[in-house]
């Protein structure tokens, strides 16, 4: 046992959450170059290179030079096993970034200095609030010109609603950038534009009371400067207290610029310290413990199509608790099937790796015949448990679907059920209508794209899709209690059910929501659904 439970507790499973350009994947190369798990930074900069298939594997993404699937990374550092759960930064990202939230156990939020807290990096920390996971910040781009410090840390505070605690204080920005003052060691750590790409880089430690040295170091002006911020962050930010950081309430804030590996080492060591090894999960019959517990995991990703020379689905699945070994049967729950998962791999970048065990904290994808859904449950065939579902995020986007060719009916059917089961897009019906009229909600526009070029690459069915002006869908959370005839709405709504048949609402406008909750007493709307 006591080996499986050093494993466990040497992990650390986080996702990176960032806005489009905020230099994520600059940071995430670097992470790996502290880890020894790419010797060459700057690999995943130069679109050209065929490393550039680190993440983006469908053809839609290499023609848009986005990554729109979320891939996992797996490195060691420090005695630490850490996997990455990259999330795409793009603006038009799907629901699956939203779930890659589900298996992580934190979040560390990149934003760029000079812009702040953008409206991506707000929609998928609403997800990390809801479910209480800590966040860590890394404030980038410092080698640029910077927006001023105490206003990021104001924004975060404001646009976010989660209070803040600078763990070090970057001194001036851009070309002035001269380096951090280290709060806890109270000595500045000078910049020095030698760090690109490698890992030597010096950097200088100057106690803050060693004024002579400082002054030198990084100049008068900057030197008196910072003596006044430190005096005023004292004073002002809220006191580090880890309790709050675990519970999501407070976020360590560190500064640096990826792009020249300044900071990223002092990021990582601080964000080791202070995140936990993997975390105990609800399920139907109480918390799962991930030590005590024997194998358990859930699934939160579905991928189809990741090799063109196979029809392949992966299911992509978080170990929860215990140890998995390749040979060993496991139940799947919803499956009601004990049976041994195929191919289990660790999809590392572009490479797959076949792998004989891993513990709870990883995440691993197994060969899918179609059997799996996204928030299945799979433990030991003696256990029999769920762990709580995966919430269905509100799409924003709508559009009617048509199909050009009608003979071709069964294929769209199909398609447009196994892309909407690998939670891409959602699906909705108009409430009195079959299959005839469907309507399709997708979290980011491009999905539809995706959708169009799916449809007709893997299951040669043509659509055209008739944008609705739908901006806002609501769940009804008390159902049996509501008599959808009855239900008086304003003129911009529209009733529409969902695959199972739960019934829902679409508005137009933000506004008409509250209108229609006057109107019918008792209505209990929901933004989030349960798969």
């Amino acid at each position: 046992m006591s080996n499986h439970t050093e494993e466990i507790n040497r992990r650390r499973t986080f996702a990176i959450i960032s806005h489009p350009d905020a230099g994520k994947t600059t940071l995430t190369e670097k992470f790996l170059l502290y880890g020894g798990a790419i010797n060459l930074a700057g690999s995943v900069k130069g679109k050209a290179t065929a490393r550039h298939a680190v993440s983006d594997w469908m053809e839609i993404e290499k023609e848009r030079g986005i990554s729109v699937t979320s891939s996992v990374l797996q490195f060691e550092y420090d005695g630490y096993c850490i996997n990455i759960l990259d999330t795409p930064g793009h603006q038009d990202f799907s629901e699956d970034t939203y779930r890659t939230l589900m298996a992580a156990d934190s979040a560390v939020m990149v934003i760029d200095a000079s812009k702040g807290v953008e409206a991506q990096t707000r929609k998928l920390f609403k997800v990390c609030v809801m479910r209480k996971i800590p966040i860590f910040t890394f404030i980038n781009k410092m080698d640029r010109d910077a927006n001023d410090t105490f206003d990021l840390l104001d924004d975060i505070e404001k646009e976010l609603g989660i209070a803040t605690c600078p763990v070090n204080w970057p001194i001036g920005s851009g070309k002035s950038f001269k380096g951090v003052y280290d709060r806890e060691k109270k000595c500045v750590i000078s910049y020095s534009d030698t760090e690109k790409g490698t890992k030597e880089g010096t950097a200088t430690e100057i106690p803050v009371q060693d004024e002579a040295h400082l002054k030198e170091m990084i100049g008068d002006e900057a030197a008196d400067k910072l003596i006044q911020e430190i005096e005023l962050l004292d004073g002002a930010s809220a006191e580090f207290d880890l309790d709050l950081v675990r519970k999501g309430e407070l976020t360590p804030v560190c500064f640096g610029s990826a792009l020249t590996n300044f900071g990223v080492e002092i990021f990582l060591k601080h964000f080791l310290k202070m995140a936990t090894a993997p975390l105990p999960r609800k399920a139907d019959i109480g918390l799962i413990d991930p030590v005590e517990n024997e194998f358990s995991a859930f699934v939160f990703k579905i991928q189809a199509n990741m090799n063109k020379a196979h029809r392949d689905r992966i299911a992509f699945m978080r170990i929860c608790s215990g140890k998995f070994d390749a040979q060993m049967e496991v139940r799947h729950v919803q499956g009601g099937k004990v049976m041994r998962l195929s191919q289990p791999q660790q999809i590392m970048a572009d490479e797959r790796k076949i792998l004989s065990e891993a513990y709870a904290g990883d995440i691993i994808g197994v060969f899918d015949p179609g059997i799996f859904s996204i928030g299945d449950t799979l433990c030991m065939p003696k256990d029999k448990f769920c762990y709580e579902g995966i919430p269905t995020f509100a799409p924003e986007h709508f559009a009617r679907v048509r199909q050009v060719d009608t003979m071709k009916r069964k294929q769209f059917v199909k398609g447009i059920e196994q892309i909407a089961q690998e939670g891409a897009i959602q699906i909705f019906q108009e409430l009195n209508s079959g299959m005839e009229e469907i309507i399709v909600g997708v979290v980011g526009v491009l999905q539809f794209d995706v959708l169009k070029y799916r449809l007709e690459n893997e299951y040669n069915v043509e659509i055209r899709l008739e944008n609705l002006p739908y901006e806002h869908i609501r769940w009804i959370e008390n159902k049996d209690e509501v008599d959808l005839d009855k239900l008086t709405g304003t003129s911009d709504m529209k009733k529409v059910k969902d695959m199972k048949g739960n019934p829902l609402l679409l508005f137009v406008n933000s506004w008409s929501i509250g209108m229609t909750l006057d109107r019918n007493k008792g209505l209990v709307l929901t933004e989030f659904g349960r798969n």
